[in-house]
């Protein structure tokens, strides 16, 4: 009886439904031309890429329940990719290790793959003293018992799959070497399906001890930046998987206990990569927003209060009231008083610098004039 995947003869002829699929496809190569499109504009790109590669690498520990100090990881890529930063903050060994692993990836996308290479990349991950003490094999295939893949509670794990067997490892390891690095030329195998397989077929095999999704990951961003190395670094993945957890496990489980048709895997993988690309053309949308924004209104004189409003409301998002701004928040943010908010406030509308939302009496809202 067959339980899963990999049990099945030729488990890696993988096939999928193209009347499903390619219309997926289709639209993401657009928001993909899309955004490099965008990001031709004055982008401050070397900040932009260092924040992506920063909100992966955050979210990809995350993912694994590891918390990384956000602060020694970006001076550790803001370094390689040569960012001065305002205020630098000392690199440890985790954050060196992890910024060599994201920037080999993303920086050699010609060199192929080979089971030294990800040998390499698992001793980054695990270059912090600490590990050692975990007893890992570090830098080496996982031992003979069995390896099941969980999430949740370490005291009340949720079993997902089991992986392949120890035996017989370095030889499906070799295979799926083999096929990443033949596959980057085969000019019928769309490169986003390929990603999706390499993110399927890495971490179903589990071969370490632990960071198979770390790795697998990063195995995904560079298949994806062998189709593009300039929008790679734009977008990013794992922080869109974190928000999706759930699902994530969920769709690996079914797949897992599947046949080798992995339609429903790939639509789940291009959704979520479409997801993590409209996230960006967003962040490049306010980006430039805000610049266009602050060129047509530099000369204003404006109070340090105002400033930091109309610089919460173009950031958007979580912390930027997207549903606008109200007197009390404003008097808030701005450290006024009741009085000095209602006259910033009107200053503003004055100089159309915002505009009123509907709605009238305490709760009138007031958002960015964005008629530039």
């Amino acid at each position: 009886m067959q339980d899963w995947i990999w049990q099945s003869e030729n488990w890696v002829n993988f096939t999928w439904d193209d009347e499903i699929i390619f219309p997926k496809t289709r639209q993401i190569h657009q928001k993909i031309g899309i955004l490099l499109g965008q990001s031709q504009h004055d982008l401050a790109k070397e900040q932009f890429t260092l924040d992506t590669l920063l909100a992966n690498l955050v979210a990809s520990s995350a993912i694994e329940n590891e918390t990384l100090n956000v602060y020694s990881l970006r001076s550790s890529l803001a370094r390689r990719l040569g960012v001065t930063l305002e205020h630098p903050y000392p690199s440890s060994d985790r954050s060196e290790g992890l910024a060599n692993i994201m920037l080999d990836a993303l920086n050699d996308v010609k060199q192929p793959l080979t089971v030294k290479r990800l040998m390499q990349w698992h001793q980054w991950l695990f270059n912090d003293p600490d590990w050692t003490m975990q007893r890992l094999r570090i830098g080496q295939l996982r031992g003979s018992e069995p390896m099941q893949v969980v999430s949740g509670r370490l005291d009340y794990p949720t079993v997902h799959f089991e992986a392949p067997p120890r035996e017989g490892l370095e030889e499906r390891l070799e295979a799926f070497i083999n096929w990443f690095n033949h596959s980057l030329s085969n000019a019928l195998l769309d490169p986003l399906l390929r990603a999706g397989i390499t993110h399927l077929w890495f971490i179903t095999l589990h071969p370490f001890d632990d960071g198979n999704g770390r790795i697998t990951r990063t195995l995904t961003d560079l298949a994806l930046a062998q189709m593009d190395e300039q929008s790679i670094r734009l977008y990013a993945m794992s922080p869109v998987i974190l928000n999706k957890r759930k699902s994530y496990y969920e769709i690996l489980e079914q797949t897992q206990k599947n046949d080798s048709n992995i339609t429903n895997w790939l639509v789940w993988f291009l959704d979520t990569l479409n997801d993590s690309l409209e996230t960006t053309l967003k962040q490049i949308h306010r980006t430039l927003l805000k610049s266009q924004f602050w060129h047509k209104y530099s000369n204003l004189d404006l109070h340090e209060g105002q400033r930091k409003v109309l610089n919460r409301l173009l950031d958007g998002g979580e912390n930027g009231f997207e549903h606008g701004i109200s007197a009390s928040q404003y008097q808030k943010v701005a450290k006024v008083s009741k009085a000095t908010a209602t006259r910033h406030l009107s200053n503003l509308l004055e100089k159309a610098c915002i505009i009123k939302l509907e709605g009238g009496g305490r709760n009138t809202r007031y958002q960015i004039n964005t008629q530039l």
